[in-house]
């Protein structure tokens, strides 16, 4: 009854991390800006940094159920 809400938080975390880091990729591959008003390589560092945050708390919340 308890991992229910473990695996869907572990589910949500990892899709959303993995689609940022994807989406982050292809926006410095295509030179497109990544937030506007931003300094480029900042907004990609901090997108990169948070995408892999959300990735790893999301793997660690499917890895306690």
């Amino acid at each position: 009854m308890e991992s229910g809400p473990a695996i869907f938080a572990g589910t949500a975390f990892t899709l959303f991390g993995a689609a940022l880091l994807i989406w982050t990729g292809a926006r410095v591959r295509h030179r497109a800006p990544v937030a506007h008003g931003v300094n480029p390589a900042t907004a990609a560092t901090l997108t990169t940094i948070f995408g892999t945050a959300f990735l790893l708390v999301g793997v660690w919340c499917l890895s306690r159920v």
